[in-house]
This record gives C-alpha cells, structure tokens and sequence, in this order.
C-alpha cells in the first residue's frame, strides 16, 4: 500500500487530468474492485519440468496438447471467451518478450486454439512492444491511462497478497502481449450475444452512433447515417427516434473482424451475418425525447440489457433525459459506459468542462463509479475486463464525422464480456449447462408481437430462464381474464435465422399455433405445459421493497403509478404502507425505504418474487424488487381486509366532516348576527 501511495504522489498531472501509469491503474481498480487482472497466467512453473515460457516459445506436441487443455477449460470457466496476457514473472523475474518471440506465441496459441477440444481463434489485441510512430514521436511509448481523482483509489480495501497486483506494478517496462480467445460456434444457437442498451438526451447522436458502427460508413454531419435505422416516417423527417429500435453488429469466427450488413438494406443478411460471427452485439436505440419515456423506460426494463451505453453530447454535457437515463440504468443495476459525441465540432473549452461535469456526476453519492477515459488499446482492454463492476465507468470521446474514437469502442465492443448476473450462456460454452437449462423452469418474456401473412401471430422477447425448442407445448398468458391459454412453437427464429432451440439470455422470436393476433399482447409470459401441468396463476396484487428516489409531496395510500417490471408495464395503485419494523405508515417522502402493497388498476399479470420494478409517475419517483407474489385466496383476504379499516376510516371521517360542517355553520350565523 506505501507503494502504491508513493506512486501515486509522483503521478503526473496535466492541465486538466490526472495520469497516472496503466500497470498502476490495474492494480488500483484491483483494489477498488476486488476483482482480479484480466485473465492474467501465472508464469510460474506449470509443469514438472517446463515452465509456462518454454511451453509457449519451444513448444512440442505434448506442450501444445497441454495448452490446448488449458485453453479449453479455462474457456469452459469464462463461458467461452478469456482475455490471455504474457505479463507474468517467469522465475522471480518479470517474462520479457522479442518480436520473435511476440509472434512465436502468437502461433504456439493459435496452434492450441484450433485444437478440437477448444476449437477457438486467437486475436493479439495489444502489443507494449509496437508503439505507433505517432505515439513514440508523441513521447508516449509508456502507456498511460487516464484517470480522473486517481487517489481516491488508494484508500479501497485491498486483497490479501494479490499476486496480479504485485505482478503488474513492476511490469510497466516490461513488453508484453494480450491476447482475445473465443470459441468458434458450430450453430447460431451456440453463438453468444451482448445485448447494449444506447440511452441520452435528445440529440445527443445514440442513432448516427450506431449508423456508423453497424453500416461501417462516417456521417456527414447532417444525419446520414442514421436514415437506415429509422423505423418510421416521421422519424426521419424530424431526425428523432420515437420507438426501440434494433441494430446488431457481428465479429467474424476467424480473426474477431467486424462483420456487418453486405448491402444496403437494413432488413436484409442478418442471417449470413450471424453465420459468419462467433458474436453479436444487439443494440437497443432507445428514445431521447422526455416525450417518449414510456416507450425508452420499457426498452430499458423489458429488454434485459447487459449494458447500457450512455451517450453525452460534448457541446451540451450531461443535461435533460441523459441523468434519468443513467438513475434508471442504476436503478435497474445495468453496469453503464459512456460515450462522448460531437468532439470534432465542440470547442476544447466547452468539452473540458463537459468532461468535469461528466466526472462530477458519476463520482457522486448517488452514481459512486470511477470515470476512466480511454484513450488507447491497452486502456480498452483493461476497461472491457472491468466493466461488468459496478465501480469502473469507461469514458469514449468519438466523432461520427472524422472517425476520432470509433476504433477504440468497436474493439472494446468486441472483447465486452458477457454479464454473468444480466444474461445467460447457451450450453454450448458451458459443459454443465444443458442439465440446468433442462431443470430450469422456462420464462419467456414477450416485448413485440407481429401478424405475419401465412405464418400467423409471432412474439419476440427475451428467454429469462430455462430453454424453449421447436415443438414445444406452452402456456400463454395472462389475458385480461388472468387466464392461461395452450399453444405450440411452431417456429423459432434468432436474428432472422432459423434455429431449433433459444436458450437463455437469448433475444429470439417464436411462431405460436392457433393463437390470434388479438389473444397477445406485450407483457404476457411463456412457461412450459411439460413442467406445470395446470394453468399458472396471475396476480393483481403484490408486495414489494421500494425506495422513493424523488417525490415532490409525499405518497400515501390510493397513490397511483406505472409500474415496469420487466415486460410488465401497467397502472398500480398503493394500497397499504409497511415499515421495516411491520409498522404501518402514513406517508412515504423522498429517500423513504418501506414495504409496499401494490394492486395493478386493469388486469392481473405474472410476476417472479426477487424482480426489479421502477414506478414512476412522469419521471421517475421510485425503485425497488417483488418480495412476495400472492395468490387468488390470499388477495381475497388481503382486500376484505382493507376494506373493513377503509369502513371504519370512512365512519371516522364522516363524523369529523360533520363535526366541520357544524362548526362552520355555527361561525357564519354569528358573522351574520
């Protein structure tokens, strides 16, 4: 720790920034986050006679077979991608690398990779040794990261004799190489999906930021990019996004390259683009407009991003929708990394403070994320490793018009790991997931629903847990009765390809038999009749932890709210108010925690106990989890129950309204007298 302080105090500082030296900002964020380096392989001896360097520079067929084994069960551990560094100490001292031996590894890796047992392609993402000439003239051959308010890293609790930490404090001289491991996908269904949710304020560039990145073209400054991507017409004339949109962008099974659209619409090739990816971005261009926060808070909760990508504009900073985005990506707990747009037209002046601005509100008490800039590849492979924690918040400064900046985010996109507590893995990264798919129990969240002409009614969503396969009989509901009708799958399309299976954590589309268009709607759910043999239950009524994150008055009983949870999104009156001592409250005010009794005003709907739910009346006024989900006898109850303190409140202030009125009369014949 005295080490790291020293460092720290003879950290150069620039103008406006701190800098301070990449290998010390790992193993800070180390410290802040308890988690451990990226991927890192110890360089101790691993064998009984040949270390882990001899392996990978001489290697034979018994070294590449043990790599290969080591490959695959370290890719069995990561679901199926892995972030390999040589930056480990070799014998008490710190493993150097030659060009030859950079490239040497490079092929010893690739060797083990193609084995059948690991199947995977090796991708150099990073090499301390090949500065580029404009770096090295730059004077920037060390490279740094920038990080803003550093010190206030130091004073996290630290792990116990990390090694990572010890290992890459001395090794910023030191050359070394990362490296991206993924597995080749034999089907679509095995091929793994991010799903990135793109959030800001209105014109803050969410939809010319993903034209650039999925059509692979620059704007030109007035909008050109993004005219594919709108679903309406009144979208394209006012430049405004009204609905959620969808965009994917792909990266190829052999050397991690982008894969995107081969022609020029839109709606065609998503099937040959997923045949050629080993992974899928899914982006999710959510509304800007204050107008529209219906329709982005619905975008946010039902379509269970991994991520939410946060766009600021340089020339108008974090202002508007862009914080209620960010508290409703916080609230929901999706890890979040912004973008900062529009840098070539902004002045440095205004973007320095947009900057101080941005830094100001992700370190608050409210946010407490770390802002890190990134500005080279070795800071984005860093980010990416660190991103799922809800400590570490990458920053990108990208022109859709020059092309500053995109490179670095489309490589951190294509190396951004899966979140583990958001998505699932198919069961092809994962040798025990078959049975726990199998076991799980399905739930399939609907969010769109189409009539398709001689195919009939088809739903997308999200598979939350379980698997769904071609064939399988399911259950359908509620409907406004709270009533589960039977059907079948018919036909399962992923990206707009044909599979057999969805798994979850897969965004898929089912084709239903004898359903009508009319008999679905967004927010009802699939389950499977093979595992609950009577027609599930709906609720009206349920009970939840909330927390008022904001409320001008206070909220009492009979208050009346949109509720989003998940899929759900419905109108919900309060009916009673517990405290956590089981006492009963009057009224909830800002920062209130309290258990509430919720009743949805028009039908019933299925909900899970532990779900995360958001109940806003305009902006955002609260968040919070389902605690306990009732059944039909026990909402019974619970109302008659409220019904009998309702009678005797009403006798109560029937009496007290006379009594007023008695009173009042009595005042004005002695005015008049």
């Amino acid at each position: 720790m005295d080490k790291i302080q020293a460092q720290l105090a003879n950290a150069s500082i620039s103008s406006n920034k701190y800098t301070v030296d990449a290998s010390l900002f790992d193993a800070l964020v180390d410290k802040a986050t308890g988690s451990a380096a990226v991927a890192d392989v110890s360089g101790a001896a691993v064998g009984a006679s040949r270390t882990l360097k001899q392996r990978l520079l001489q290697p034979d067929d018994q070294d590449v077979r043990f790599l290969a084994d080591m490959l695959a069960k370290r890719l069995d551990e990561s679901h199926g991608e892995m972030i390999f560094t040589t930056s480990d100490k070799e014998n008490g001292a710190l493993m150097d690398l030659s060009d030859k031996d950079v490239k040497r590894i490079t092929e010893t890796l690739a060797l083990a990779a193609a084995d059948a047992q690991a199947n995977a392609f090796v991708q150099l993402l990073y090499d301390s040794g090949a500065v580029d000439a404009k770096e090295a003239a730059a004077g920037s051959s060390n490279s740094t990261t920038t990080v803003k308010y550093a010190r206030e890293i130091a004073a996290a609790p630290a792990p116990n004799n990390n090694p990572a930490v010890k290992s890459t404090l001395n090794s910023n001289a030191v050359r070394f190489a990362s490296y991206l491991i993924r597995r080749r996908p034999q089907r679509i269904e095995e091929m793994m999906e991010v799903r990135v949710a793109v959030a800001g304020n209105v014109d803050a560039g969410k939809s010319t930021m993903l034209g650039v990145l999925t059509q692979g073209g620059l704007d030109d400054g007035r909008g050109k990019a993004r005219v594919a991507l709108f679903r309406h017409k009144h979208e394209i004339d006012s430049g405004r996004t009204s609905s959620v949109g969808m965009e994917i962008l792909g990266f190829d099974k052999t050397d991690g390259a982008p894969v995107r659209h081969t022609d020029l619409h839109r709606k065609a090739g998503w099937d040959a683009l997923c045949l050629r990816s080993s992974k899928i971005v899914t982006f999710l261009d959510l509304a800007g407009h204050e107008k529209y926060l219906k329709t982005t808070v619905f975008g946010m909760a039902g379509g269970a991003p991994d991520f939410v990508m946060l766009m600021v504009a340089a020339n108008a900073g974090v202002t508007g929708m862009a914080k209620e985005h960010l508290g409703l990506a916080l609230a929901l707990g999706i890890p979040v990394f912004v973008v900062v747009t529009k840098i070539d037209m902004c002045p440095p002046k205004v973007l320095d403070a947009t900057l101080k601005q941005l830094s100001k509100v992700l370190r608050s008490s409210g946010c407490r994320k770390l802002p890190v800039a990134v500005s080279d590849r070795k800071a984005v492979v860093m980010a990416a490793a660190r991103c799922v924690s809800q400590r570490v918040c990458p920053v990108f400064q990208i022109s859709n018009v020059t092309g500053e900046g995109v490179d670095l985010l489309q490589t951190f996109l294509n190396i951004l790991p899966l979140n583990r507590h958001n998505s699932t893995i198919s069961p092809s990264v994962s040798p025990a997931s078959p049975q726990s798919e199998q076991a799980e129990m399905l739930r399939f969240d609907i969010n769109e629903i189409f009539a398709v002409p001689y195919v009939g009614t088809v739903v997308s969503g999200v598979v939350s847990s379980g698997s769904v396969h071609l064939g399988d009989a399911l259950w359908l509901g509620p409907d406004f009765n709270g009533q589960f009708i039977s059907t079948q799958v018919r036909g399962i399309h992923r990206k707009r390809a044909e599979v057999e299976a969805g798994y979850r954590g897969q965004s898929v589309s089912l084709a239903l038999r004898k359903v009508g268009r009319n008999q679905a709607r967004k927010g009802m759910v699939l389950l499977s009749r093979a595992q609950i043999e009577q027609p599930p239950v709906a609720t009206s009524t349920f009970e939840a932890e909330v927390v008022v994150l904001y409320h001008s008055t206070t909220i009492t009983r009979k208050y009346q709210a949109m509720v989003h949870c998940g899929a759900v999104r419905q109108t919900a009156r309060v009916l009673s108010i517990c405290s956590a001592n089981d006492e009963n409250e009057d009224a909830l005010r800002t920062g209130s925690r309290a258990r509430v009794l919720f009743q949805f005003i028009r039908h019933p709907e299925h909900l899970t106990e532990g779900s995360r739910l958001v109940f806003r009346e305009g902006r955002t006024k609260g968040v919070g989890r389902v605690t306990r989900v009732f059944d039909t006898a026990e909402q019974s109850a619970i109302l008659a129950s409220i019904k009998q303190d309702k009678l005797k409140q009403t006798s109560w202030s029937n009496k007290l309204d006379h009594s007023q009125k008695a009173s009042a009369v009595e005042h004005q014949i002695s005015t008049k007298s």
